[in-house]
């Protein structure tokens, strides 16, 4: 005899139409969650945040400080960035001025590039922490970009204002001078880098705090403006820059009295700056996206664990290194630990 069920009009139907019922609400119910858009991170809640905040805290603090000892702006900035530039536009060009828009708009993509992982952008790598995080963002690379097109959208609004304002007033601004401090002078370029990054380093250190919930987050219902922030103080790198082929390429647009070509300069000099750091996440997505996911949603507190980390790491190296070993390195301060080499 075949099972009957209720339905509601009544009259009984057959377990293999009730069946058929339910396999329809699952499938739909499957459909709808699979169609909801990815967000630029995870809302973290309070279950979700790792119990022993203050070792997280800690051990990231401590990581970031280290590299502060370690870093060698000498082996990043001429070895690898000039080794970079060089190998792509030839070690005789950057010796030269720039040469007409065209060869403005290739030198500002191939220096941003060489400039990956200096210490006025290497805090950019924090992002991708956020980005691995996304939710929903596992089952197609289409979607996976999107947390990284807000990221950009906030880099370029940033970068290419400040480009259009230097591509006007840029001969008047610090960062258009090359003359060298004396020991115990900071120089006004110096003075704007240590105030940009000073600021851009506490704001990556307090949203790592709040991803643990250690203070209120503002982006708590807003997982995409997080990231269009986050992309808004790596377009901010630009405003307190040093990198010298940076400087050059700021003097070119500084010179050409061009707001146009400064805003097109300065986004493809942002969009150099980033661009491994988005390769690394769409490898990330590509190869191991899915087990990553799972490795994230399988244990509470382990995605807020990865995201608070990186950023409160990105946030005391910057802070510290610009803000304090920048003071030590200028004779102003007496004394800041650093490796021999540095």
């Amino acid at each position: 005899m075949k099972k009957l069920a209720p339905r509601s009009d009544g009259i009984l139907r057959t377990h293999a139409e009730w069946e058929g019922d339910m396999h329809h609400t699952t499938t739909s119910r499957d459909t709808q969650r699979d169609s909801v858009p990815a967000t630029a991170s995870p809302v973290v809640t309070a279950a979700d945040r790792p119990h022993r905040r203050w070792k997280v805290i800690l051990f990231s603090s401590l990581a970031g400080f280290l590299l502060t000892v370690v870093w060698s702006a000498e082996f990043v900035d001429r070895t690898i960035g000039g080794g970079i530039a060089g190998a792509i536009l030839g070690e005789e060009t950057l010796e030269q001025p720039i040469a007409g828009v065209a060869a403005g708009i290739l030198f500002a993509f191939v220096s941003g590039l060489a400039g990956t992982f200096t210490a006025c952008n290497i805090a950019a790598f924090s992002a991708i922490a956020p980005l691995v995080n996304s939710e929903g963002a596992w089952s197609r690379l289409t979607r996976a970009l999107a947390p990284l097109a807000w990221l950009a959208a906030g880099m370029v609004a940033v970068s290419a204002c400040y480009g259009a304002i230097v591509g006007v007033v840029g001969t008047s601004m610090p960062q258009f001078s090359t003359a060298r401090p004396a020991p115990g002078v900071i120089s006004p370029y110096l003075i704007q880098s240590m105030v940009v990054f000073g600021v851009i380093g506490l704001a990556m250190l307090y949203l790592g705090l709040a991803t643990l919930g250690l203070v209120p987050d503002p982006f708590a219902r807003a997982p995409r403006g997080r990231m269009v922030f986050l992309g808004m103080l790596i377009g901010g790198f630009l405003i307190g820059r040093p990198f010298p082929m940076f400087r050059q390429l700021f003097r070119d647009a500084a010179e050409s009295g061009d707001p146009l070509y400064g805003a097109a300069a300065f986004v493809l000099q942002s969009l150099g700056n980033v661009l491994i750091m988005g390769v690394l996440f769409v490898l990330l997505t590509v190869i191991g996206g899915s087990r990553l996911h799972r490795w994230l949603a399988a244990k509470p507190g382990r995605a807020a664990v990865l995201t608070a980390s990186a950023l409160i790491a990105a946030g005391v190296f910057t802070f510290l290194y610009w803000d304090v070993r920048m003071l030590a390195r200028r004779e102003i301060i007496p004394w800041y630990p650093m490796a021999p080499w540095t």
